[in-house]
């Protein structure tokens, strides 16, 4: 599991509008949910290549036996087929951006 952490010198300022276009810019559709807080998606797959990033709020994501907690500005990269889980945690709803890749 690789974290991206948001780069202000190479990206600018992190905008929902300018993680949309940096993801948007790598081949990804990309769809705004919000979860408020006690939010829990089991382990589960996707068929496509996704890319999870996080404007607001504190994501735990689980794959692979590891896990890592998202916040502002990170994003994880989820392989197609990979069994995952992602719990939204402490108090604060996360905004997430949730992008499909399509060639």
């Amino acid at each position: 599991m690789e974290l991206e952490h948001w780069n202000e010198e190479q990206d600018g300022v992190l905008t929902e509008a300018a993680m949309r276009r940096k993801f948007e810019e790598r081949g990804y559709a990309v769809n705004r949910y919000t979860y408020p807080p006690g939010t829990y998606f089991s382990p589960h797959t996707h068929d496509v290549d996704k890319l999870d990033g996080v404007l607001s709020g504190r994501f735990k994501l689980e794959m692979g036996g590891k896990s890592v907690i998202l916040e502002s500005g990170d994003a994880l990269a989820i392989p197609k087929g990979a069994v995952h889980s992602a719990e939204v945690m402490g108090n604060e709803s996360v905004i997430s951006l949730d992008s499909i890749k399509y060639n």
